[in-house]
């Protein structure tokens, strides 16, 4: 069976939203996109590449898709280091998408969820082989939570308050208990942290 784990880049006071450009999601009029920029690139890099080369698939609300594929989904695969490993990783592993709109998805093995998403999830989480990365995606997560479908949280913390914007666990999140399983700082002053939900295993049927 596979992991559902959720990466973010995230800052002090929670927010998750629009770091990596200025248009990449100006919901709200959220005016602080790109605020991820500033940071070293390099050590932020190092580590997405070793966590994104465990992915076999992604799992992505509607607006993360549409971000993604007008990115990753057109960039070119022949690119050399970083951005080109990542765009053939993209573009093989397959992409399920949670949408009450879209009926088609243009973007290479792409997939509709279905009207009962937590079933379609854990059926993915069942037969898959490794981890089913979500990133962005905020509304996707919080009904993962609430059905206990998150095996992982991988947080970048960025040493920065912006006081606005989407929040990875916004007011009415769903009751978690986690366990801290890894701390880590980079030199960027970035805390890189991992969280696993304790689940009281005597409950489960």
């Amino acid at each position: 069976m596979g992991s559902i784990v959720v990466q973010a880049f995230i800052t002090l006071d929670g927010v998750v939203q629009a770091g990596g450009g200025p248009d990449e999601d100006r919901e709200g009029d959220f005016p602080f996109g790109g605020w991820q920029q500033g940071y070293d690139a390099e050590d932020e890099g190092d580590t997405i590449a070793r966590w994104e080369s465990r992915d076999e698939a992604l799992l992505l609300g509607r607006k993360t898709y549409d971000i993604w594929s007008r990115s990753w989904g057109v960039w070119d695969a022949d690119a050399e280091g970083f951005l080109g490993d990542l765009t053939r990783l993209y573009n093989r592993i397959p992409k399920y998408v949670a949408s009450r709109t879209l009926s088609t998805l243009d973007w290479q093995n792409s997939h509709l969820l279905g009207p009962d998403l937590a079933a379609d999830v854990a059926r993915i989480r069942e037969r898959t082989d490794g981890e089913i990365r979500v990133w962005g995606s905020t509304e996707l997560i919080r009904t993962l939570a609430e059905h206990d479908l998150i095996d992982e949280y991988r947080l970048m913390v960025h040493p920065l308050v912006l006081g606005r914007g989407k929040k990875l666990f916004p007011e009415g999140f769903p009751l978690a208990r986690l366990a801290l399983t890894e701390t880590r700082r980079l030199g960027s002053g970035i805390l890189i942290t991992v969280y696993r939900p304790v689940r009281d295993e005597a409950a489960a049927p």
